[in-house]
């Protein structure tokens, strides 16, 4: 669902640019309650995984594909503040080093993709786990569903900005059909990939997912007529399995963005099937990024196609792994001393 440039007029563009960046600012204060030591990598992680399988495009119809938007991933395991970052942080590299997505439609994009979806997913999920039971399948089950309606609410939320801004003169009816009819099958991807990659940390790790946060409480002894929790000796084992998760999760987004991603589908997006069948596309310009040397996701000058898309995945991966990590590490360091995640009251 990248927007190119000329989808939508400099006003509204800059009106969403506006918009992004004071989510982005928000999102920043935010993510500083819900980030530490553990969690600061996890998010760089998950910036990363997302990049990768969003180069990952699943058929859905007949010539059409669609791949992972990532915002319900994202709140779900590192939390909705960081999930804002995180998605954005990735559409910043796709647009400056891939050309993918224009640049004066950041802002859009940002929104569409990196807003509004973690607000509908965290808003669905929180409500799902409320009242469901307390167990993990819940929480897996609850983000298979927010995920699932974060995709068409990311459609309409374009449809809306395009009936504000569209530079093309088409029935608006007619967008909104094809736009959620398109992205209801590309959100039930969303959601298998979302509900499994949620349910294989959780069986490593759930303390490290955020909506799981407050699932497991700890047994408690009574010690004088008084109710105490046992202590923990979970830290040092702790560290190794957190370790163990992150090399495991780099080198699955390695694996993904460098050699399965040559085996996506070649169609095109709901989007680009949708701006070309109705004519959306009509104003679309050249992206600023075309000559970067990464544009198009593959490596200029390398001939070999599964080569050139390999290195361009790995390198993809790399940057987004190491420009998230530093932006939620800053984050971090900078959350005041008193507070930490899991002081936060549930949901925050």
């Amino acid at each position: 669902m990248h927007v190119p440039d000329g989808f939508i007029n400099a006003p509204v563009s800059a009106v969403t640019g506006v918009v992004a960046a004071g989510a982005v600012a928000v999102s920043l204060r935010g993510a500083r309650r819900e980030l530490d030591e553990r969690t600061a990598p996890l998010a760089g992680l998950v910036a990363a995984f997302i990049f990768a399988v969003q180069m990952l495009n699943f058929p859905v119809a007949a010539g059409t594909s669609g791949h992972l938007l990532g915002g319900a991933l994202a709140a779900i395991l590192v939390g909705p503040f960081t999930g804002v970052l995180c998605v954005s942080v990735v559409l910043l590299m796709q647009g400056i080093l891939f050309a993918d997505g224009g640049l004066t439609a950041l802002g859009v994009n940002i929104t569409d993709m990196a807003i509004v979806t973690t607000v509908v997913a965290y808003a669905v999920f929180r409500g799902l786990v409320k009242v469901l039971p307390r167990t993990r399948r819940s929480v897996t089950v609850a983000s298979f569903v927010a995920a699932l309606l974060s995709v068409p609410a990311a459609a309409v939320a374009f449809t809306l900005i395009y009936a504000i801004g569209g530079t093309t003169d088409i029935a608006l009816s007619k967008v909104a059909t094809a736009m959620v009819g398109v992205h209801v099958l590309i959100g039930i991807g969303e959601a298998v990939i979302t509900a499994l990659t949620v349910g294989a940390v959780i069986a490593v790790r759930p303390d490290l997912v955020y909506g799981a946060r407050g699932l497991q409480r700890r047994l408690k002894l009574r010690v004088n007529g008084e109710l105490v929790d046992t202590p923990s000796t979970a830290p040092v084992a702790a560290g190794s399995s957190h370790r163990k998760v992150w090399i495991t999760g780099l080198v699955t987004s390695l694996v993904l963005a460098g050699f399965v991603s040559f085996y996506a589908s070649a169609s095109p997006d709901g989007l680009e099937k949708v701006a070309k069948d109705k004519g959306i596309d009509a104003k679309a310009e050249a992206h600023a990024s075309d000559g970067s040397p990464l544009a198009g996701y593959g490596v200029k000058d390398v001939s070999d196609a599964r080569l050139s898309g390999g290195l361009a995945g790995v390198i993809g991966v790399g940057v987004t792994v190491v420009a998230g990590s530093g932006v939620f590490w800053a984050a971090r360091r900078r959350r005041p001393a008193d507070t930490s995640p899991a002081s936060v009251p549930e949901g925050v």
